[in-house]
């Protein structure tokens, strides 16, 4: 059975060429949506879904604008509204050495150094020069742990285990 990945949402349609405006939810958007590549539309309570080729890609305010072979205008695209854009496993690539995809680190569990139990990783923010991740404390709230080398020292994707020193103010 094909595991797939959420790579973005269709929220709305853009001008009336067929535009496509999405809410990207990769972690390689410029990859994902490049000219020529496949994507698979699932939209609410469908069983199949329906695979489109990408014409166009380029960005807008925080949005990622597709378009996709075969549907020239607005009104052949406002079927997808609300629909989800996903790529099956067999299409994630290798990734580099301490490169990880969301889904391999939410739901981790986030220790010290000391091996004290933090909290789990809840999401993944991607604001701006390095990723943060966001933690769920046993106590109920957050704390917010950037991905970067001082603080986040291991990560076993396999065992679901994070290993970060915990910098005075971080938690």
């Amino acid at each position: 059975m094909t595991k797939w990945f959420n790579v973005g949402k269709i929220v709305n349609t853009h001008g009336i060429k067929g535009e496509i405006r999405v809410i990207s939810r990769t972690d390689f958007p410029e990859k994902r949506y490049k000219t020529g590549n496949t994507l698979y539309i699932w939209k609410e309570n469908s069983k199949q879904p329906i695979e489109v080729k990408i014409t166009s890609h380029r960005t807008h305010k925080n949005f990622d604008l597709l378009t996709f072979e075969g549907y020239g205008n607005v009104n052949e695209v406002e079927q997808f509204k609300g629909s989800l854009l996903k790529v099956p496993q067999e299409q994630l690539d290798e990734l580099e050495e301490n490169e990880y995809y969301y889904h391999e680190i939410i739901g981790c569990t986030v220790v010290s150094e000391e091996g004290e139990e933090i909290g789990k990783v809840k999401e993944v923010l991607s604001p701006g020069a390095n990723d943060v991740w966001v933690v769920k404390l046993s106590n109920g709230k957050e704390a917010y742990i950037p991905y970067i080398e001082q603080v986040v020292l291991k990560v076993d994707a396999k065992e679901q285990l994070v290993t970060i020193h915990v910098m005075e103010g971080l938690l």
